[in-house]
Protein backbone atom coordinates (compact mmCIF):
# COMPACT_ATOMS: atom_id res chain seq x y z
CA UNK A 1 0.00 0.00 0.00
CA UNK A 2 1.36 3.41 -0.95
CA UNK A 3 1.97 5.58 2.10
CA UNK A 4 0.92 8.71 0.24
CA UNK A 5 -2.59 7.36 -0.43
CA UNK A 6 -4.06 8.25 2.99
CA UNK A 7 -3.07 11.88 2.44
CA UNK A 8 -4.52 12.16 -1.07
CA UNK A 9 -8.18 12.76 -0.08
CA UNK A 10 -7.07 15.58 2.22
CA UNK A 11 -5.01 17.15 -0.59
CA UNK A 12 -7.90 16.73 -3.03
CA UNK A 13 -10.22 18.47 -0.54
CA UNK A 14 -7.78 21.38 -0.27
CA UNK A 15 -7.54 21.64 -4.07
CA UNK A 16 -11.35 21.62 -4.36
CA UNK A 17 -11.63 24.39 -1.75
CA UNK A 18 -9.18 26.69 -3.50
CA UNK A 19 -7.23 24.99 -6.29
CA UNK A 20 -5.40 28.09 -7.50
CA UNK A 21 -4.31 29.23 -4.06
CA UNK A 22 -2.75 25.93 -3.07
CA UNK A 23 -0.70 25.76 -6.28
CA UNK A 24 0.36 29.41 -5.99
CA UNK A 25 1.36 28.99 -2.36
CA UNK A 26 3.28 25.81 -3.17
CA UNK A 27 5.06 27.53 -6.08
CA UNK A 28 5.96 30.52 -3.90
CA UNK A 29 7.28 28.31 -1.10
CA UNK A 30 9.38 26.33 -3.58
CA UNK A 31 10.72 29.57 -5.06
CA UNK A 32 11.69 30.92 -1.64
CA UNK A 33 13.38 27.64 -0.71
CA UNK A 34 15.21 27.61 -4.05
CA UNK A 35 16.42 31.20 -3.62
CA UNK A 36 17.63 30.55 -0.06
CA UNK A 37 19.40 27.35 -1.10
CA UNK A 38 21.01 29.15 -4.05
CA UNK A 39 22.18 31.99 -1.77
CA UNK A 40 23.62 29.46 0.69
CA UNK A 41 25.55 27.70 -2.07
CA UNK A 42 26.88 30.99 -3.45
CA UNK A 43 28.53 31.93 -0.14
CA UNK A 44 32.30 31.90 -0.15
CA UNK A 45 34.29 29.40 1.91
CA UNK A 46 35.21 32.20 4.33
CA UNK A 47 31.55 33.14 4.69
CA UNK A 48 30.57 29.55 5.40
CA UNK A 49 33.32 29.24 8.01
CA UNK A 50 32.26 32.51 9.65
CA UNK A 51 28.60 31.38 9.68
CA UNK A 52 29.52 27.97 11.14
CA UNK A 53 31.60 29.55 13.92
CA UNK A 54 28.92 32.14 14.63
CA UNK A 55 26.26 29.45 14.71
CA UNK A 56 28.27 27.28 17.12
CA UNK A 57 29.22 30.19 19.38
CA UNK A 58 25.57 31.18 19.66
CA UNK A 59 24.57 27.88 21.29
CA UNK A 60 24.54 26.85 24.94
CA UNK A 61 27.06 24.07 24.27
CA UNK A 62 29.59 26.85 23.58
CA UNK A 63 28.94 28.29 27.05
CA UNK A 64 29.21 24.84 28.66
CA UNK A 65 32.52 24.16 26.90
CA UNK A 66 33.87 27.44 28.24
CA UNK A 67 32.70 26.76 31.78
CA UNK A 68 34.47 23.38 31.71
CA UNK A 69 37.57 24.89 30.05
CA UNK A 70 37.86 27.74 32.59
CA UNK A 71 37.23 25.43 35.54
CA UNK A 72 39.88 22.95 34.34
CA UNK A 73 42.35 25.76 33.64
CA UNK A 74 41.90 27.23 37.10
CA UNK A 75 41.94 23.86 38.89
CA UNK A 76 45.02 22.61 37.03
CA UNK A 77 46.78 25.91 37.60
CA UNK A 78 46.42 25.55 41.39
CA UNK A 79 49.13 22.86 41.40
CA UNK A 80 47.00 20.43 43.46
CA UNK A 81 46.63 17.85 40.68
CA UNK A 82 50.29 17.14 39.95
CA UNK A 83 50.58 19.83 37.30
CA UNK A 84 52.97 22.67 37.99
CA UNK A 85 51.16 26.06 37.80
CA UNK A 86 51.60 27.33 34.25
CA UNK A 87 49.65 30.61 34.41
CA UNK A 88 50.65 32.81 37.32
CA UNK A 89 48.07 34.81 39.21
CA UNK A 90 46.03 36.76 37.97
CA UNK A 91 45.84 34.36 35.04
CA UNK A 92 47.49 36.54 32.42
CA UNK A 93 47.73 33.74 29.84
CA UNK A 94 44.06 32.82 30.26
CA UNK A 95 43.09 36.49 29.94
CA UNK A 96 45.13 36.81 26.73
CA UNK A 97 43.63 33.63 25.21
CA UNK A 98 40.09 34.71 26.09
CA UNK A 99 40.72 38.22 24.70
CA UNK A 100 42.01 36.81 21.42
CA UNK A 101 39.02 34.49 21.22
CA UNK A 102 36.68 37.44 21.80
CA UNK A 103 38.36 39.43 19.02
CA UNK A 104 37.98 36.59 16.52
CA UNK A 105 34.44 35.70 17.60
CA UNK A 106 33.30 39.31 17.26
CA UNK A 107 34.88 39.44 13.79
CA UNK A 108 33.07 36.26 12.72
CA UNK A 109 29.78 37.60 14.10
CA UNK A 110 30.26 40.85 12.17
CA UNK A 111 31.02 38.95 8.97
CA UNK A 112 27.81 36.93 9.39
CA UNK A 113 25.80 40.04 10.24
CA UNK A 114 27.12 41.84 7.16
CA UNK A 115 26.07 38.92 4.96
CA UNK A 116 22.64 38.79 6.60
CA UNK A 117 22.33 42.56 6.18
CA UNK A 118 23.05 42.24 2.46
CA UNK A 119 20.44 39.47 2.15
CA UNK A 120 17.93 41.60 4.06
CA UNK A 121 18.62 44.54 1.76
CA UNK A 122 18.06 42.37 -1.33
CA UNK A 123 14.79 41.08 0.13
CA UNK A 124 13.69 44.63 0.97
CA UNK A 125 14.46 45.68 -2.62
CA UNK A 126 12.40 42.75 -3.88
CA UNK A 127 9.54 43.62 -1.51
CA UNK A 128 9.64 47.24 -2.68
CA UNK A 129 9.64 46.20 -6.32
CA UNK A 130 6.70 43.83 -5.80
CA UNK A 131 4.85 46.49 -3.79
CA UNK A 132 5.35 49.07 -6.56
CA UNK A 133 4.25 46.55 -9.18
CA UNK A 134 1.18 45.67 -7.12
CA UNK A 135 0.36 49.36 -6.67
CA UNK A 136 0.64 49.90 -10.44
CA UNK A 137 -1.53 46.87 -11.20
CA UNK A 138 -4.20 47.91 -8.68
CA UNK A 139 -4.26 51.42 -10.11
CA UNK A 140 -4.82 49.97 -13.59
CA UNK A 141 -7.57 47.67 -12.30
CA UNK A 142 -9.32 50.64 -10.63
CA UNK A 143 -9.06 52.62 -13.85
CA UNK A 144 -10.55 49.73 -15.81
CA UNK A 145 -13.35 49.32 -13.25
CA UNK A 146 -14.04 53.03 -13.51
CA UNK A 147 -14.23 52.75 -17.31
CA UNK A 148 -16.64 49.78 -17.01
CA UNK A 149 -18.72 51.68 -14.46
CA UNK A 150 -18.88 54.69 -16.80
CA UNK A 151 -19.82 52.53 -19.79
CA UNK A 152 -22.63 50.90 -17.78
CA UNK A 153 -23.81 54.33 -16.53
CA UNK A 154 -23.37 53.38 -12.87
CA UNK A 155 -23.23 56.44 -10.61
CA UNK A 156 -20.81 56.23 -7.69
CA UNK A 157 -21.16 58.89 -4.98
CA UNK A 158 -17.70 58.14 -3.51
CA UNK A 159 -16.09 59.06 -6.82
CA UNK A 160 -13.55 61.52 -5.36
CA UNK A 161 -11.98 58.78 -3.27
CA UNK A 162 -11.85 56.49 -6.30
CA UNK A 163 -10.21 59.26 -8.33
CA UNK A 164 -7.51 59.55 -5.66
CA UNK A 165 -6.93 55.81 -5.72
CA UNK A 166 -6.72 55.78 -9.51
CA UNK A 167 -3.78 58.18 -9.48
CA UNK A 168 -0.44 56.44 -9.90
CA UNK A 169 1.65 56.54 -6.73
CA UNK A 170 5.24 57.53 -7.32
CA UNK A 171 7.74 56.33 -4.69
CA UNK A 172 9.70 59.57 -4.83
CA UNK A 173 6.53 61.52 -4.02
CA UNK A 174 5.79 59.24 -1.05
CA UNK A 175 9.37 59.63 0.24
CA UNK A 176 9.19 63.41 -0.15
CA UNK A 177 5.93 63.49 1.82
CA UNK A 178 7.43 61.30 4.57
CA UNK A 179 10.43 63.64 4.83
CA UNK A 180 8.16 66.69 4.86
CA UNK A 181 5.96 65.28 7.64
CA UNK A 182 8.99 64.19 9.68
CA UNK A 183 10.54 67.65 9.32
CA UNK A 184 7.26 69.25 10.44
CA UNK A 185 7.11 66.93 13.44
CA UNK A 186 10.72 67.71 14.39
CA UNK A 187 10.16 71.45 14.09
CA UNK A 188 7.22 71.21 16.53
CA UNK A 189 9.49 69.81 19.24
Amino acid sequence: MNQSQPHQPEKEDQEKDNPALSKVIERNIRTIIHLRTKAAHERSLQGRIADAITSFSGRMIFAYVHVVWFALWILLNTGRFGVRPFDPFPYGLLTMVVSLEAIFLSTFVLISQNRLGEETERRADLDLHIGLLTEHELTRVLQMLDAIQEKLNIVDHANSELADLEMETKPEDVLAEIHRLQANELSKR
